[in-house]
């Protein structure tokens, strides 16, 4: 028995909305990603800092702000606390999305093998 009209239509509603959620999902990864680069770039910088002799300077866009040690330790401390937020929630929200794509994909390649079967509406 062919696969009706709508059911390809379904079908096809179905496939978009997986393909849909696979972007969400990469572009979640690089976002990740760039946090993962921001979160090492300032441990780094914490690191270098606890090094550091003499004076400190700090960039802000284009230009740098002569600083206190502590106050630059402060500020980077306080950048990693948030880096770290931001990547545990981008986290929680792949490990749902994720989730989600991997039902979906299950329920699709099912849809399909129906389909295989019935073949196309004519």
């Amino acid at each position: 028995m062919a696969m009706s009209r709508k059911d390809e239509e379904e079908l096809n509603k179905s496939l978009i909305d997986y393909e849909n959620m696979e972007k969400q999902l990469e572009v979640l990864l690089i976002q990740k990603h760039q946090l993962q680069i921001q979160l090492n770039e300032v441990n780094h910088a914490i690191e270098e800092l606890k090094k550091a002799d003499g004076e400190v300077y700090r960039s802000v866009g284009s230009v740098m702000f002569h600083t206190t040690k502590a106050d630059a330790e402060k500020d980077l401390k306080e950048r990693s606390e948030l880096l770290e937020v931001k990547l545990n929630a981008i986290s929680k929200q792949e490990e749902k999305l994720r989730s989600i794509v991997l039902d979906s994909q299950k329920k699709l390649q099912e849809r399909m093998k129906e389909y295989g079967k019935a073949g196309p509406a004519r």
